[in-house]
């Protein structure tokens, strides 16, 4: 189970595309587990758009919350990984309370808790410019990355055409902007180990 918070300028060649920043492991799972409505992508498909904007909803974060996330996300990535691939799947309940009490040792008052963390910290991820660390927006930042894959002479022509058309496709829901300054702050200040600690997964 992987969360996607790397930048795509940091892994071209891998094919670690932008739109992958929505695709957080733990949203995903908790779906599945349905313990709780917010369940949508960070980057919905347009279609998707009005049923998602519940999930949009930024949380204020707080740094033990981060340091939580830092601590929990291996334990809870190898219990997730035991979920089925098929989102209509049934879960295991025996899982289900595996994520839920591991969370809870990590200061989360439930994995349903933990997944809005992690969707609040990456989706300040997907608008930080890698080089610069700052927030720039997730659409500046696809077209940063757009720019940087076509000025790269080193990925061959099947990468680069497949980079690029991931990318455009992101940019036409690039995801929403952050407005909340301080959860900006608070990842930023981690942003070097959220991203070493989150990219072990990759």
């Amino acid at each position: 189970m992987r969360h996607r918070f790397r930048p795509v300028a940091a892994s071209f060649g891998a094919g670690c595309l932008a739109v992958a920043l929505a695709s957080t492991a733990p949203v995903a799972v908790r779906a599945q587990t349905a313990q709780g409505t917010q369940s949508a992508p960070v980057q919905p498909a347009p279609e998707a758009a009005a049923p998602s904007t519940p999930a949009l909803k930024e949380i204020t974060l707080t740094d033990k919350q981060i340091q939580g996330v830092l601590a929990a996300h291996k334990d809870l990535d190898a219990i997730a990984a035991k979920m089925p691939d098929d989102p209509q799947a049934k879960p295991d309940p025996k899982i289900v309370q595996q994520l839920d009490s591991t969370a809870k040792k990590h200061g989360f008052a439930d994995y349903g808790e933990y997944s809005d963390v992690v969707e609040a910290i990456s989706m300040v991820m997907a608008g930080v410019d890698a080089k610069t660390k700052t927030y720039v927006g997730p659409e500046a930042e696809l077209k940063a990355q757009i720019a940087l894959v076509e000025a790269d002479t080193k990925m061959s022509a099947d990468d680069k055409k497949q980079a690029l058309a991931d990318l455009n496709e992101a940019l036409k829901s690039p995801g929403p902007t952050v407005k909340n300054q301080s959860n900006i702050d608070l990842v930023l200040k981690n942003y070097d180990k959220l991203s070493e600690a989150l990219d072990e997964d990759e």
